[in-house]
Parts: C-alpha cells; structure tokens; sequence
C-alpha cells in the first residue's frame, strides 16, 4: 500500500493548496536578486536565509505527503464504508435493479418490507406483479406506480441511473456504445395517507331525489278516506330508510324527496341493491296498483352543487327508463340497480298534446326537416319517420327521410312510397345526401332511437343545431345531448303510437293517406308482437285512430308474409333452442339464404316465449360481420338489463345487442357468462 500512496498524486485545490510555500520561495529567490543590487552583504543575508527556507520546504514536503495520503485514503474509504451503511439503513426501502428489473442490491427497510433475505436477486415482479417492465424507466427518466402489498400501500418510484454516463471518465472501460442502465427503486408507505383520504371521502356528501313513480294512479286506486294514510306510510317508509343511514331525507312536494347523506353510506344501498325499492312496494291499505319509486343518487362531485346536477341527472334516466330502479351517476360512470316492473301506461293524454304544439312551432320555425331512426331500420322507426313527414308537408315545410339500407322486410313498406306518384323522389335520402341538407335552418327528428351512436348517420347530430328525440326505449348512459325537445316514454309500445298521439294534436286537421296508416300501423304490430307485448289503451286507441284513416289489416298482413326460407330458419331455430338453467331459452338462427337474419331472430325469440317455464328467450344470428342477439321475456325477467351489461339495450321485455369480432359460439358462451354472473350477484332469480 505504501508505494500505491507514494506514487499517487494530489490535484485540484489541495495541490494548489499543498504547493503554495514553493510559491513563495520563489517569489522570496526574486526579492533576493533585488536585494543583491541594493546591498551585497544584505543579499548574502537573505540568500542564506532563502536556502533554509527552501530546504525546510523540501524536507516537509518529502515527509508529509505519505501521512496526508495516508489520511485522504483512509478517509475515502470510511467515508465509503459510512455511506454504505447509511444506505443499508435508510428507512425508505430502497433497492437497485438492473434494466431487466432484477434487483442487485436491497437495503435492510426493504428486505423487512418484503420479507426476503440480504441475497434475493429476482425479478421485481415476483416480488410486485403490478410493476411489469412496461411500468419501469425506459424512454422516460422516472416512473412511478401504486402498489398494494400485503395491508400496505405503496407508490413506488423509479429512477433510472445510466451507466454510459457513470463510466464516461473512467480510464479502464469505454462505455461510447454501451446504452445499459440501473434503475433506483423506492417505496414509499402511503398507507395512513390512503386511509385518512378514504375517511375524508366517505364522509362527503352525497345527494339523492326519491320519486314516487305512480302516485296519482295509486291514490286512485284506493278509498279516498284512506289515501292520507297511504301517503302517510310511504312517508314512513322512506324516511325511516334514510335515517337509518343516518341521513337527511326532505319532502319537497307531494311526491319527491331530497335525500342528503354520507358516501360512505351509499355503499350499503349499494350492497343491499336499494332493497327500498322492493320494500315500499309492500305497503298495501287495500290499493289495487302496488307504490314504485325511482331514485336518484349522485356523489364524487367537486362540489356539492355538481353531486346535485349529477342527482337530477339519474334522477331523469331513471325515470326515463321506466322507473321502479335506482341510478347511482359519478363523473365517471353511470350504475343502474333495480328496474323489474313494467312502466304503468299514463291515461292522461297532456304530455302528447304539450309535445304535439312544442313540435309544431319547431318544425314551423324551420325551412327543412331532416328525419332519421336507428340503423338497420325496424318498420316501427320507418313508420314513425312517416308520420313525422306528413306533418312537416302539412306545415309546408321540406322533409327528407334518412334511410341507408333498406332490409328484405322492409322493402315492401318502402316500395309503398316510392312507387307512388304522390310522394317526391327525394322523400328518401341516404346519409350523404342527408349531410348536405343539414345546416342551421334545418331541424333534426330522430325516432325510435335515443342512443346517437346507432342512429342511422350520427354525424347529423353535430351539424344540426334544432334536435327533437321521439322515442319509447329506456334510457341508457348514452342519450342525445342538447336536444331542442325531448319525448321519451317507456311505456309506450311503440314509436309509431307515440307519433300516431301526436298527429292527433298537431293543431292542424291533418290527413293521412292510406299508404301511411298502412305504413304506422305496421309499426304498432311488429313492435307489440300482434297486440300482445306493451300493449295499453292508449295503443289500442292509436291502432283505431289509424283504421280511421285508412289502415287495413289485410294489407298490412300481406306485407309482411314470410318466404318459405325465412319461416324454416325461424322453425329451425325454435326447434334447436337449448333451455339453460330452466329457464331461458338460448338458440340460433342460420343467415344462409336470408335476407334480414336478425329480424327472423327477433320472431323466432318471441316464438320461444310460448314454451312453458320460459322466463327469457335469446337468439343469436350472424349478419354482416356481426353477432346479433334477440332478447325477449313476458314479465318475469328484465332483459334490457342482460344486454345492457353485454353493450346493448331496450325495453324490459325486448331488448337486444350487436357483438364484434366474436363468432356466434362464442357469444354464446359470453351471453352464459353474464347470465351466470347475474345470477350469482342475485340480479336474476331461477328455480
């Protein structure tokens, strides 16, 4: 070691520092010359006093530079070692890994965190799944992530170390090529943080509104002198509810409720499915029509304004979709609980007649009317589109009916229109067409459809500023935003009821032709299954207002007669069906040599219905690149919620979704899956 000392030299400030008395005897050899020429004896003076000085110099620089290398190396390496063992004893568990995210070095906070011993060389995965080699430093210089280990939460933060850069000074190894790296891993304990957020968040304010969906048909159906006492054990009911929660429940009119309470309280009405809705439907003082309500929740708002906009917006989906369920709206998702009674028919006739007007000063306010269903178009959305044509020629006004293709079944009803010399050629337009129409004197009627995405050109939406929905599907997550007007009624049978109603208050004595009786009260048959499924007074009496006008029932019966191929896939598919669970109904309907397999499907899934213990019936038929599933029930089973949950929707009793890039087995099994799921979370109830 000692040689290694003697031949190591200093450098920077320590060797400026260590040769400043050679400085000096220089600087003092000057001054003797300058002496010299003042007084010889003088210059002999400190020119003796100069050798000693330098010979002092030389002598202490000899010696001590070996002791003052001694001591640097020394220091260095306690230094070292000090720094180590700091670093083995940090408190934050720290590791080292290499830029395959193998760990090469662990200090002791991290070996107890994992519980692993000073030698453990695995991957950081095996350790922590969650941080995968996509997670780690690569491109970026530091990442984190969280991770929960054990009863622990962590943020763990990686740092990435090049070595080209550590080893660029280095005189042994040329690192110009080499692009490895070290990534410094940390973990930092957030467990107490987490916990105290979670506590403050439960205790956040959440809103809700409670709507009594039938009140007024309910107090009908009871003795008047017991009506008080009716009101007066819903009251009871509701807020007992709530208190229990340890909430805040306020009536604000004679039927609706502001419900103010804890978040964290929200996740028992989410455990027990908001058992209220069932539970009010038990109150029973001799009234015929069993008391539903709808509730509306909102929560994780920024302020307390916003959970309350997020409360009236569930509040109107739920209504919207029928009532008898609970919408629970965040600012990222929307959850539906509930929904298994049928919508109660309203008798009243107002709301047709306030629509009709509001429709007549929109479309009178415009030059041109623009009318589109849903894609793959249902003679109910073509029937409806229709009706709304022949109001907008009676208010003088030019109308365009957006229809792209033009199915088997449909083609008679359409052949209807555009052979018959009483309607222009440009009736019927597809969506390019539709587009350039479209500006901001245009209005938009979009019918039998809510959902823009499966509207037959959704780019109309954006470009027409004056939007009127009519519809009679339940509301979904994704609705139609900033419509001018909006009439949406689940109870309704059908769309062409809906604007058979409306034509009957348009405020002018309009006259429908026969083609167009013809054309809507197709619509009512095919969506009602004959008069069976939806079927209220008010359909009844839309049905009559049509035969008024011109509708026959032979005609309608012949045009949709079926061909010998259509009928087979439909019986085949009847006769195949598998019962799954004992209860629904699940088959396929071949597309071979049809022209609209879907719609066979859709009869055939009302046909299963008709087999004993049937609660639901479910048919799949691949068509253009897609699987589309037909879901039908009677009363038993909701299966707007079963699609729902599969990317679809509907009504409670007809409903249905479109599957991509899966064959029609394995929609099959994705159908099973759901059905299992629900039925194991107690969605769906089997013998």
């Amino acid at each position: 070691m000692a040689p290694l000392k003697n031949n190591m030299k200093l450098k920077g400030r320590l060797k400026k520092y260590m040769q400043t008395s050679l400085y000096l005897g220089f600087l003092l050899a000057v001054v003797n010359v300058v002496v010299y020429l003042l007084s010889i004896p003088a210059g002999l003076v400190v020119s003796c006093f100069a050798l000693l000085y330098f010979g002092v110099v030389v002598f202490l620089q000899i010696y001590n530079k070996p002791v003052i290398m001694n001591e640097l190396v020394s220091f260095a390496t306690q230094y070292g070692q000090v720094q180590k063992a700091l670093l083995r004893e940090f408190e934050i568990p720290y590791a080292m890994l290499d830029d395959e995210g193998h760990i090469i070095w662990t200090n002791q906070a991290f070996e107890r965190v994992v519980h692993k011993d000073k030698g453990y060389r695995k991957s950081i995965t095996s350790l922590f799944p969650s941080i995968t080699k996509e997670k780690m430093p690569g491109e970026l210089e530091f990442t984190e992530a969280a991770i929960d280990f054990e009863d622990s939460n962590y943020t763990a933060k990686m740092r990435k170390i090049s070595m080209r850069d550590m080893m660029s000074s280095s005189d042994i190894v040329d690192a110009g090529d080499y692009h490895g790296y070290l990534i410094a891993f940390y973990l930092f304990d957030e467990t107490a943080l987490r916990i105290a957020l979670q506590e403050v968040d439960d205790q956040s304010l959440a809103v809700g509104l409670i709507y009594l969906d039938n009140y007024d048909e309910a107090l009908e159906s009871v003795e008047e002198v017991r009506r008080s006492l009716l009101i007066a054990l819903i009251d009871r009911k509701v807020n007992k509810y709530i208190a229990a929660l340890d909430g805040i429940c306020k009536k604000l009119e004679k039927d609706k409720y502001m419900v103010v309470l804890r978040k964290k309280a929200t996740q028992v009405l989410r455990e027990s499915k908001f058992d209220i809705l069932d539970d009010v439907k038990t109150v029973n003082i001799g009234n015929e029509m069993a008391v539903t309500i709808s509730i509306g929740l909102g929560l994780s708002g920024l302020t307390y304004a916003q959970n309350y906009e997020f409360a009236r917006n569930a509040i109107d989906l739920a209504l919207g979709r029928g009532g008898d369920q609970a919408v629970v709206k965040t600012p990222d998702s929307v959850t539906y609980y509930g929904g298994k009674s049928q919508q109660v028919e309203k008798n009243t006739r107002v709301k047709a007649r306030v629509k009709a007007q509001a429709l007549r000063e929109i479309i009178s306010a415009k030059e041109k009317v623009l009318i589109m269903g849903h894609r793959f178009a249902d003679v109910d959305s073509f029937g409806a589109a229709v009706g709304i044509y022949r109001i907008a020629t009676t208010l003088e006004r030019k109308a365009h009916i957006v229809l792209n293709d033009v199915s088997a079944s449909m083609k008679p009803v359409v052949d209807l229109f555009k052979s018959h010399e009483e309607y222009q050629e440009d009736m019927i337009v597809n969506s390019q067409q539709a587009i350039e129409f479209a500006g901001s004197n245009t209005v938009l009627v979009v019918v039998d459809v809510n959902k823009p995405s499966i509207t037959e050109c959704p780019e109309l939406l954006r470009l027409c500023k004056s939007i009127v929905v009519l519809d009679h599907h339940r509301q979904g997550t994704e609705i139609i935003e900033n419509a001018t007007l909006s009439y949406v009624e689940a109870y309704a049978s059908s769309a062409c009821e809906m604007v058979s109603e409306i034509l009957q208050y348009i405020g002018q004595s309009i006259r429908i032709t026969s083609e167009e009786a013809d054309c809507m009260y197709s619509g009512i048959i095919i969506d009602t299954n004959n008069f069976v499924t939806k079927t209220g007074v008010r359909t009844f009496e839309a049905a009559a207002f049509l035969r008024r006008n011109g509708a026959d029932v032979t005609r309608v019966r012949k045009l949709f007669r079926e061909n010998a191929n259509e009928y087979k896939a439909k019986a085949d598919a009847v006769s195949q069906a598998e019962i799954y669970k004992k209860s629904f109904a699940i088959s396929t309907c071949s597309s071979e040599d049809i022209q609209s397999p879907n719609i066979v499907g859709a009869q055939a899934a009302n046909e299963l219905l008709n087999i004993k213990g049937v609660k639901a019936s479910f048919v799949l038929t691949e068509y253009q690149g897609q699987v589309f599933i037909s879901a039908r029930s009677i009363d038993e089973v909701n299966v707007q919620v079963i699609m729902e949950k599969m990317g679809g929707g509907g009504h409670l009793s007809a409903a249905g979704c479109q599957l991509n890039g899966v064959s029609i087995f394995e929609g099959i099994g994705a159908l099973k899956g759901t059905l299992d799921k629900m039925i194991a979370e107690g969605d769906l109830q089997v013998e």
